[in-house]
């Protein structure tokens, strides 16, 4: 079974452009969140009643890519995840009463089980930048934000509550602040930890 690694963090943060970086370094089979590509995204963004229905897509089409990367030839990457939606965005979602406490339940249901029958994350890389970069990138996307810059705090409280259970040897925190645009030092930090 192969090494899955993940990298964690709020929207905005630069997942996907360190994962991109990462790629140009070392071969990883790799797995994208696709919003264009999930069918209640756009869906939700204009009605909230499909909050439901989107969190529980992306929770199983994060335990889909999981168990594809797993069975891969190649280390596996992903830019976010099964556990980051859950933590992160399914929480958000809750308190913004998105889904009431019944449907977040069976989200947590869903998740727990998921995770009980798939192996967690080898590697978690956790991602953080200033809540202004956040905004001023946020802003400048040509994409559908669920998660906004005004979510950037409770967004990261939740995330924060579940990496204070991962165990130090599984996470890596990078502060990406003052990092160039291809990500050369966190890029060289990971991939010395990888050895």
């Amino acid at each position: 079974m192969n090494k899955l690694i993940v990298i964690v963090g709020p929207s905005g943060v630069g997942k996907t452009t360190l994962a991109r970086a990462l790629c140009q370094k070392r071969d990883f089979a790799i797995a994208y969140e696709q919003h264009k590509e999930r069918p209640f995204q756009a869906l939700f963004k204009q009605d909230p009643k499909y909050a439901l229905a989107n969190q529980l897509d992306y929770l199983l089409f994060r335990a889909e890519q999981e168990r594809e990367l797993r069975n891969g030839n190649l280390p596996a990457l992903m830019d976010g995840g099964l556990d980051l939606d859950f933590h992160g965005f399914t929480r958000l979602f809750h308190a913004h009463g998105w889904i009431n406490d019944a449907e977040f339940d069976l989200c947590r249901r869903f998740y727990e089980h998921t995770r009980s029958l798939l192996p967690p994350p080898d590697l978690i890389i956790s991602l953080s930048i200033a809540e202004e970069t956040i905004s001023q990138r946020l802003a400048a996307r040509n994409r559908i934000n669920i998660a906004t810059s005004e979510d950037t705090a409770a967004f990261n409280s939740f995330v924060a509550d579940w990496l204070d259970s991962i165990p130090a040897s599984h996470l890596l925190h990078l502060d990406v602040s003052g990092e160039s645009s291809n990500y050369s030092k966190s890029v060289q930090i990971i991939l010395d930890r990888l050895k």
